[in-house]
């Protein structure tokens, strides 16, 4: 690689994690592992599944831990922080320590002297070809399927908005590929997200996406050329992934 192609490009280093399940009884190890990303990592992702049953008091822990970092940390929920119905409070207690929570949404942030462009949104269930849910029969089924519809459209809308910028990157918690959870049973894949996800995401081409979820899943699959993966603590075995994503730096112009 000649110079100057080698200094067009700055490496993004990025960790992230899915399915924490944060808890009081935890609260130790979760300061322990977040406290080893400092210096290591110049954004956090975390997917989903940050609590053990959608309580303000345990998104408290993680909030705490993520309070100590100085690098910008973002969030998408899961199907267990929405357990307990208390979201204003779950969401209120990790705003507390500056985790910036996407919910059908995106973001742009400075990480590493790049413009880094994310959306976030949970997703939801749906199936893959052999367990696709329909939009069909009783008005709660086809709810579900609106459901899922509204989170393909925000998805798609989000990568729109980050369209320029030098890394973009999807947060999910439910798996937009049959690839990452193989190795979970097939009866509860259609409730382990959905192909209807990939869609925006083969369209618009982000740099990486990222997911939870499926606990025994694979970690590493693809949607055309991107590449996805299934940060479920459980799949990784370790707590957090450290990824390093080769982004383009900002063309100048030269002056005359």
């Amino acid at each position: 690689m000649r110079d100057n192609e080698a200094s067009s490009t700055r490496c993004l280093r990025i960790a992230a994690a899915g399915d924490l399940h944060c808890s009081e009884h935890h609260r130790e190890e979760i300061l322990r592992s977040v406290a080893a990303l400092e210096g290591k990592a110049e954004v956090v992702c975390l997917c989903g599944d940050l609590t053990t049953h959608g309580e303000p008091q345990q998104a408290a822990v993680l909030a705490e831990a993520c309070a100590q970092l100085d690098v910008p940390v973002f969030a998408v929920l899961g199907n267990h922080d929405w357990h307990a119905n208390r979201h204003d409070e779950l969401l209120a207690a990790l705003t507390e320590g500056g985790i910036r929570v996407l919910e059908r949404d995106w973001a742009v942030c400075e990480a590493g002297g790049l413009e880094v462009g994310i959306v976030g949104v949970k997703g939801f269930v749906g199936g893959f070809p052999g367990s696709h849910l329909p939009d069909f029969g009783e008005p709660l089924l086809r709810e579900i399927y609106r459901e899922t519809s509204r989170d393909v459209a925000a998805l798609d809308q989000g990568l729109r908005e980050i369209a320029l910028c030098p890394a973009r990157i999807v947060m999910l918690h439910y798996s937009p590929s049959e690839q990452t959870i193989a190795g979970e049973a097939p009866g509860i894949f259609a409730f382990l997200g959905t192909d209807r996800l990939a869609a925006p995401i083969a369209e618009h081409e982000p740099d990486m996406v990222l997911h939870g979820h499926a606990h025994a899943g694979q970690f590493s699959g693809a949607i055309g050329e991107v590449p996805v993966y299934n940060v479920s603590i459980p799949v990784m075995g370790r707590d957090f992934w450290l990824f390093e994503l080769d982004a383009p730096l900002p063309t100048q112009t030269p002056i005359h």
